[in-house]
């Protein structure tokens, strides 16, 4: 009998996109940042935009399983330390 992958794969899966995510919102957090200091209104909807788009990420994560919802936040931060890393 050979062992269910389904999950590991799906976590794997979740584990990319999470980086890929986290990665974007935390890299445009500089850009968002920037353009509410310089009193653009426009900023503020930006802004919406990747908290909205990130909680979205992060439910479809937890639809998977509590496997997947760790992978893919696991992801995120990842995500985020490159991000950080990266403005040293």
């Amino acid at each position: 009998m050979m062992p269910d992958l389904g999950a590991p794969i799906l976590a794997l899966l979740a584990g990319l996109a999470g980086l890929g995510a986290g990665w974007l919102h935390f890299a445009s957090l500089e850009w968002v940042a920037n353009r509410i200091v310089e009193g653009r209104l426009s900023a503020v909807g930006v802004q919406l935009g990747r908290l909205v788009l990130l909680g979205s990420v992060l439910f479809l994560f937890a639809q998977g399983g509590a496997l997947v919802l760790l992978a893919g936040a696991a992801g995120i931060l990842l995500g985020r330390f490159i991000v950080l890393r990266g403005m040293r």
